[in-house]
């Protein structure tokens, strides 16, 4: 399963952004979490949202939480993070990442994921 992003760029303080990501095709069982992680330069890649397949339960972390949305089109195979009143401290490479087995949305660790897309870049500056 290969898993693609899109939708990053540059935007002001307080705009907002729509990505997307897009699997190429169904995943091996219906018990899994699909989601986002981001790497701001120098620091840690972190989970910020992810949402179960099996339950529709959605987890965001405290860093973006009422800010951000994830949510998902099935027939499109693909998952969306609406990011709304961005700052400068959101900017970072936004990761796309599903993890098999898992049944309901939870905070994620980066050993867990069994998949991972390349990334897309988020520039908050004015």
């Amino acid at each position: 399963v290969r898993l693609v992003e899109s939708g990053g760029g540059l935007v002001q303080p307080g705009g907002s952004l729509r990505l997307s990501c897009v699997h190429s095709k169904k995943f091996s069982q219906d018990y899994y979490i699909i989601g986002w992680f981001r790497q701001a330069p120098g620091k840690e890649r972190e989970g910020i949202s992810c949402l179960s397949n099996s339950d529709s339960t959605t987890w965001y972390s405290d860093s973006v939480k009422g800010r951000f949305t994830i949510s998902r089109d099935k027939a499109k195979n693909t998952v969306y993070l609406q990011m709304n009143s961005l700052v400068p401290e959101d900017t970072a490479l936004y990761y796309c990442a599903a993890a098999i087995g898992i049944t309901t949305a939870r905070p994620m660790g980066v050993p867990w994921m069994d998949y991972w897309g390349v990334g897309t870049l988020v520039t908050v500056s004015s």
